[in-house]
């Protein structure tokens, strides 16, 4: 099957800086190759990925690496800055994320599944699917227009794939090399990578696009599914 991102606006809805490199960013390189705009809004500030030697001013560190994997990707970056762990679909965070849909204009949100392992991410998935319903929405009133329409929305595969059903594969075999040097950016993750309470992420990374790729047919993939949800779910 032919497919291409041509024409979209593609923004991936994350929680934490590296979440995109693990999950969506060789996607999001495929669509902005086609020629799609293409924009990263991570909700989390990093703070509390402390390794075993806790790092001093963590969070202004992570948003150096997420700036600096971004720039690598292409992509427009929306840092929201809330502490790890507080992270809520509230009014106040669901208001922020609706007007940054209206200035970005997504055709196609990416999010994290309802069913991923990890509270934020959770957390990040109901405001992002509220988001894409709202920012539409007339009488949703923020500093921005609202949109023509709600953007289509796809659940992101979950991290170690544990528990995800995917109904579908982007080939991002051409793609791999570029999420290992994003990957990279991220040193204080990395730095996590022999602590107990922790996975080294290359390796993660790694195995877990070649085995979606080898389910798919090709060297590697990034699996999704669609948001079966009314106007949430388009044609392609």
């Amino acid at each position: 099957m032919n497919f291409s991102f041509s024409g979209d606006r593609v923004l991936a809805v994350i929680a934490h800086p590296d979440d995109a490199e693990l999950l969506c960013a060789g996607t999001l390189a495929r669509a902005r190759v086609d020629g799609a705009a293409i924009g990263l809004c991570v909700l989390c500030s990093g703070d509390k990925g402390q390794p075993a030697r806790p790092i001093a001013r963590l969070a202004a560190l992570r948003r150096r690496e997420m700036a600096a994997a971004a720039k690598l990707l292409g992509a427009e970056l929306f840092m929201v800055g809330i502490s790890d762990s507080t992270l809520a679909d509230d009014p106040a965070t669901r208001q922020k994320l609706t007007d940054l849909y209206r200035r970005f204009r997504p055709t196609l949100v990416l999010a994290h599944a309802p069913e991923d392992y990890h509270p934020d991410h959770r957390a990040a998935s109901a405001l992002a699917e509220a988001a894409s319903w709202f920012c539409a929405s007339r009488g949703f009133r923020t500093a921005s227009a609202p949109l023509p329409g709600p953007p289509a929305l796809w659940w992101m595969d979950a991290v170690n794939m544990s528990g995800f059903e995917p109904a579908f594969y982007i080939d991002i075999s051409s793609f791999l090399e570029l999420k290992e040097r994003m990957l990279a950016c991220h040193r204080t993750q990395l730095a996590r990578g022999q602590d107990a309470d922790f996975s080294p992420l290359l390796d993660l990374m790694r195995r877990q696009a070649r085995a979606r790729g080898s389910q798919a047919s090709v060297e590697a993939a990034e699996a999704f599914r669609t948001h079966h949800a009314f106007k949430r779910a388009r044609a392609w």
